[in-house]
């Protein structure tokens, strides 16, 4: 669940080029369309809604969003069904008619598959006029799935640390970024910034900076034909840098071994981390853990990475789990009622400091702070995303796996032989050589 968000993308590039588990049943409930209800006092039936969010559904979060739902549609009952392990299990449930009338796409189903599992919502054409992320949920002219939420890239911070170290403006490059984690090293107890490099998939986080950095849209499609994404002055060779820099001037913890998660959360609330590199999701997580811990969430913030472009920063946004209903549901019009006032109506994206998929959605207050300062944010394009994914495959790198910059950090702390130089040559040699083979 802690690291679905941060891996969710990785899932879906890998899942471009594999050979789906199931195989869909025909028939069953009628097929057709899931038609948004005219009037919410004709629609009636029991659904049951598939979630991964199985911490929303234990504290009773989701059982209040159903309860605002009935004012509005009294005739549907609402039950969920948390699934921990949702990727494998409801790929499996795929095989058959029975998963729910309401579930998230998992990530491992091909997106020319969607019409044998899901009941279309709409055309891409009327339904991105009001929503973000429809391009990824849409197949021959017809929309499947409607995302969530989405959630933007960034680095959370407690702010009453970095003002005890002096710093009140957010760092515009990497060197004043280097420059204020020092500040906070000499002027505060805090460990400036954390890497949680134990845990493994936080450092996948790193690659979501692919693009905020540069302010391109493109950024991961120019991996496909650029046989050299380490070399000076690229993105990938900044991106990496920082992270080397950092670890190298003794900025992050002192063995990075015995790092851990749940713990990262409760320091950074009180004050004894600085800086996670974790995207906008991981904030209402921080916040939790600092109200838990007796501190003051509203420490807790969020800020661009440090590089600025025509003098704004970027913010790559990217669509979180896409809502879908069941194309055997018997419900599709009390299923897709649902679909629509989740996204449209509730609160969920605002209460858990996530960006909302309704463009007219209100932004929660973390990132409201950046369009209030400019940031811009831009959704990668994905027309290359599975060669790409092919040639990280064949190149043995795994941009989004964590041993790559794992061995970046053990490079910079002297546990890794070799250079960082030295390891970017063999990166480009890498991926250079795998262009050629896939190509």
């Amino acid at each position: 669940m802690k690291q679905r968000s941060a891996a969710l993308l990785a899932v879906a590039l890998m899942s471009m080029t594999a050979v789906p588990a199931c195989s869909g049943v025909s028939g069953g409930g009628g097929g057709g369309a899931a038609v948004a209800p005219s009037d919410p006092a004709k629609v009636s039936g029991d659904i049951t809604v598939l979630t991964h969010k199985t911490d929303l559904a234990g504290d009773g979060t989701l059982a209040r969003y159903a309860a605002e739902f009935n004012k509005t549609y009294p005739n549907v009952h609402v039950k969920f069904e948390p699934i921990v392990n949702y990727e494998g299990d409801v790929k499996i449930r795929l095989n058959s008619t029975d998963y729910g009338d309401v579930l998230m796409i998992p990530a491992a189903v091909p997106v020319a598959d969607y019409p044998k599992f899901f009941a279309p919502l709409g055309t891409p054409a009327d339904l991105d006029r009001k929503y973000r992320f429809i391009d990824g949920g849409a197949y021959n002219g017809q929309v499947y799935g409607i995302a969530v939420n989405g959630n933007a890239t960034g680095l959370v911070y407690n702010k009453s640390v970095w003002k005890q170290a002096g710093v009140t403006d957010w760092p515009t490059t990497p060197e004043q970024f280097l420059a204020d984690l020092r500040a906070i090293k000499a002027k505060t107890s805090a460990t400036p910034l954390y890497t949680i490099y134990h845990e493994g998939w936080p450092m996948t986080a790193w690659q979501s900076y692919l693009g905020e950095a540069s302010c391109d849209e493109a950024a991961g499609d120019k991996l496909a034909t650029d046989p050299g994404p380490w070399a000076a002055g690229k993105e990938l060779n900044g991106i990496d840098t920082l992270l080397y820099d950092v670890v190298h001037q003794q900025l992050t913890e002192k063995d990075p071994t015995t790092t851990a998660w749940e713990g990262s959360k409760s320091r950074l609330g009180t004050g004894k981390i600085g800086t996670l590199a974790l995207a906008s999701w991981a904030v209402p997580q921080m916040e939790a853990a600092a109200r838990t811990a007796g501190a003051d969430p509203a420490d807790i913030g969020f800020m661009p990475f440090p590089v600025q472009q025509g003098g704004h920063f970027c913010s790559v946004i990217s669509p979180d789990y896409r809502e879908a209903v069941n194309v055997h549901s018997k419900h599709k019009e009390a299923a897709r009622a649902w679909v629509d006032w989740f996204v449209d109506k509730s609160t969920y994206a605002q209460d858990q400091a996530l960006l909302p998929t309704l463009r007219a959605g209100a932004m929660p207050a973390e990132l409201k702070a950046y369009q209030d300062a400019g940031v811009q944010f831009i959704q990668l394009s994905q027309a290359k995303s599975a060669e790409v994914s092919k040639i990280d495959n064949q190149s043995e790198i795994g941009l989004n796996k964590p041993d790559y910059r794992q061995h970046i950090v053990d490079l910079a702390r002297g546990a890794g032989s070799g250079s960082l130089d030295g390891y970017f040559a063999e990166l480009n040699k890498k991926w250079a050589a795998a262009i050629k083979t896939v190509g």
